[in-house]
């Protein structure tokens, strides 16, 4: 029997699932990866920032304020997957411009900015994230936006 091979977008965005599985944010697991010519420059994920206390062990501020997801971002502890994505191409002198982001979500407003300093040159994602603003500043930018299926949780090897 012939397996059939996944297409690189549903590779890419398969591993962006894994990256999310270390979120420490109790209301989305974001993953996130900054790839340029079929190579992996950068991952992120959202969670609290790098030694500080989160979700996981602290509850999620916004549930205890009932506030709406997509809305009043500065209500929280986690640093989105995409702002990570920046900080650690921003700490490894690694350089975006013209890559593609592959992300389990959609981007907020203040991503989707902080993504076309990056200049990158494509969004992929199969995901939603509750704030469509950014669709007007990818396509002021020039970034094109793809929206896929998501890909099977299954992993496919031959034994």
């Amino acid at each position: 029997m012939l397996m059939e091979r996944i297409s690189i977008d549903q590779y890419f965005l398969k591993i962006a699932m894994v990256v999310a599985e270390r979120s420490t944010c109790l209301r989305h697991h974001v993953g996130a990866i900054a790839v340029f010519d079929k190579q992996i420059l950068a991952t992120g994920y959202n969670g609290a920032p790098s030694g500080f206390k989160d979700c996981l062990g602290l509850g999620c501020l916004r549930d205890q304020q009932n506030i709406l997801s997509g809305t009043k971002q500065e209500i929280c502890r986690a640093v989105h997957a995409e702002q990570n994505i920046v900080a650690q191409s921003s700490l490894h002198a690694v350089d975006m411009r013209d890559g593609t982001i592959y992300c389990t979500h959609t981007p907020c407003i203040i991503c989707a900015k902080l993504l076309v300093q990056t200049r990158i040159k494509r969004f992929v994602t199969y995901g939603d994230y509750p704030d469509n603003r950014f669709f007007d500043i990818f396509r002021e930018a020039g970034i094109s936006f793809d929206k896929v299926a998501m890909p099977s949780m299954t992993i496919s090897v031959l034994p």
